[in-house]
């Protein structure tokens, strides 16, 4: 395998490919062969086909795990590894399958019936190829998804080579399809995964020069009149090409998200993007899990919520923490006794665990205190082996770890805001269900406090000030410094402010004069909250004017929907409206 040898910010974005592709699996499950979501978010609440546990991924991530744990181990996706793909998917399709698409059990049922004359060690890829072209030459409609839902993996098998990358997306398609258009769909999606993790950019034509010269407007024109487009409105998304203009117009409708807060947007768009993709209709677990892959390389597994992180898994036993293994594995030389494959992390022994004064559930500690801790549930963020997870057995959801670096270089982080005010949300989760929570780093210097610190503003009502004396003097230190603090008391204090602003508009404290938040918001670079960020971005160019009047109007829209709501509520008989 090209291994590569990549940046922090990469390894963060090749981490997110698996695990976004099985949130992305697991959001649109319930939703399969149904009419678009209109009025409701999607959840991970189980059901569907299988029928599957609330979290339980389908077909899409368990196909996608037979190539990763081919790719994770081979030294390149030669014969031998195709074949070895092959046979995990007919080992898949016999013992592990909860569903699988038509044709992908038809080919595979016919090499399985080859098989059955002769030794099952003598079937080679080549059998698998030739049972998906004899599909096609029989079957006029041959185009499906089966093979592109599966794909994201192959985005991280050559890095640095982009011809090696289409390559390799051609030939572990061609397992079981064999249309052009299937290869070409493959191709397309696999580029702009390793585009986006190398780059950190968003581009699906990125790989269009790879593709055969007489298909490539075509494929223009597909992809370019689904940008912005409603996925909902995308037809034929069960098929390779319909799939894969729906994963890009739910991308391309909803990245004005990422500008909607002035800190923190990418997991906003990448939930945003999952969601719409999940909502759109019909075969909606694979378009999610097609979106899903793409925004998982874009942005990384630290912008992937962790309350969709925490309750994935499926079949082969697996979670969250072993696809990313799987993926980094994948994409980046792995030694045995490093993180992520290191059984337990070796750290000195650490400040015992305090619980913080404005909310006793929760306790600060270092990394040494995962051996002895009284808590149920744990955040951990800093680095952990395999062996120091809690509660793997009973209830591995209540342990949830995150990417966050330690670090002042803001070049290490690809949304450190973003991954703060996750895992402070995180915390409020956990606490809303009951738990007992250790939050944890290696030593409580900056990832741990930082997360509190916007935990007791944001869940807890305090004012930052407030937070900050509470902190320090829970940790006994004088003070705190650094990039992570810094923009945890960012986000602190935009949330001090806009709870402020919630309870002047509700009427709960009197209305200051305009202006008031120029001296609250000091430390936010002048930003005047009347400004909508998403505003600020189209002056900036950072979206077009399309997106701008696409916000625009989604949220006259809902302001329309409220002025509806509020003249049709019925009045008692004193005139006034019911409750």
């Amino acid at each position: 395998m090209a291994r590569s040898h990549l940046t922090t910010p990469q390894r963060d974005r090749a981490a997110g490919v698996l695990v976004a592709l099985a949130c992305g699996d697991a959001l649109g499950v319930p939703y399969e062969f149904g009419s678009p979501l209109t009025d409701v978010r999607p959840a991970m609440i189980g059901g569907g086909l299988g029928p599957y546990a609330p979290g339980e991924w389908s077909d899409d991530t368990q196909m996608a795990i037979c190539v990763a744990h081919v790719s994770a181990e081979a030294d390149e996706l030669d014969d031998a590894a195709l074949t070895r793909i092959g046979h995990a998917f007919s080992d898949w399709l016999r013992t592990g399958a909860t569903d699988a698409g038509n044709q992908t059990r038809a080919v595979l049922g016919a090499v399985e019936t080859g098989r059955a004359s002769s030794a099952p060690d003598e079937t080679s890829h080549q059998d698998y190829v030739d049972a998906a072209r004899s599909f096609t030459r029989t079957h006029e409609r041959s185009a499906g998804n089966g093979a592109l839902m599966r794909n994201g993996i192959v985005g991280l098998t050559a890095l640095d080579d982009r011809e090696l990358t289409a390559s390799n997306a051609r030939r572990i398609a061609e397992l079981t399809h064999a249309d052009p258009l299937v290869l070409d769909s493959c191709v397309l999606h696999a580029e702009t995964i390793r585009h986006a993790v190398m780059t950190g950019e968003y581009d699906i034509l990125a790989g269009l020069d790879l593709l055969p010269e007489e298909r490539r407007n075509q494929w223009r024109e597909w992809l370019e009149s689904a940008t912005l487009a409603d996925p909902s409105t995308i037809e034929a998304n069960g098929s390779t090409f319909g799939a894969l203009r729906a994963a890009h117009a739910a991308i391309t409708r909803t990245r004005v998200l990422r500008y909607s807060t002035f800190e923190g947007g990418n997991r906003h768009h990448a939930r945003a993007a999952i969601e719409a993709a999940a909502s759109a209709g019909h075969d909606t677990d694979t378009v999610a899990a097609i979106t899903g892959a793409m925004v998982g390389a874009l942005y990384g597994v630290s912008a992937i919520p962790a309350t969709w992180r925490r309750r994935i898994h499926g079949w082969p036993g697996m979670r969250a923490r072993d696809l990313m293994t799987l993926a980094l594995r994948t994409a980046t030389p792995s030694a045995e006794t490093e993180w992520p494959l290191q059984s337990r992390s070796s750290v000195p022994h650490g400040r015992s665990e305090v619980p913080l004064p404005f909310d006793t559930g929760v306790l600060l500690g270092s990394q040494s205190r995962l051996r002895d801790t009284q808590a149920d549930a744990v955040v951990s963020l800093s680095r952990i082996g395999v062996e120091d997870r809690m509660f793997s057995d009973a209830a591995p959801e209540n342990h949830v770890e995150f990417w966050l670096v330690d670090s002042d270089d803001r070049a290490q982080h690809n949304d450190l805001a973003a991954t703060l005010e996750d895992a402070a949300d995180t915390l409020a989760e956990l606490r809303a269900e009951g738990h007992t929570v250790l939050l944890h780093c290696v030593h409580a210097h900056h990832r741990t406090p930082s997360v509190a610190l916007i935990y007791g503003v944001k869940h807890c009502g305090l004012g930052v000030d407030e937070a900050e004396h509470a902190i320090l003097s829970t940790l006994d230190v004088p003070s705190i410094s650094g990039l992570l603090w810094d923009t945890a008391s960012l986000i602190a204090r935009r949330a001090q402010a806009d709870r402020r602003r919630a309870q002047e508009i509700s009427g709960e404290i009197p209305r200051e004069p305009k202006g008031w938040y120029d001296d609250e918001l000091t430390s936010l670079d002048d930003v005047d909250s009347d400004l909508s960020p998403v505003y600020v971005a189209s002056m900036m160019g950072n979206i077009s004017s399309d997106e701008y009047a696409l916000w625009f109007n989604s949220l006259a829209a809902e302001a329309a929907a409220r002025e509806d709501t509020t003249a049709n509520r019925p009045v008692d008989g004193r005139g006034s409206e019911s409750p």
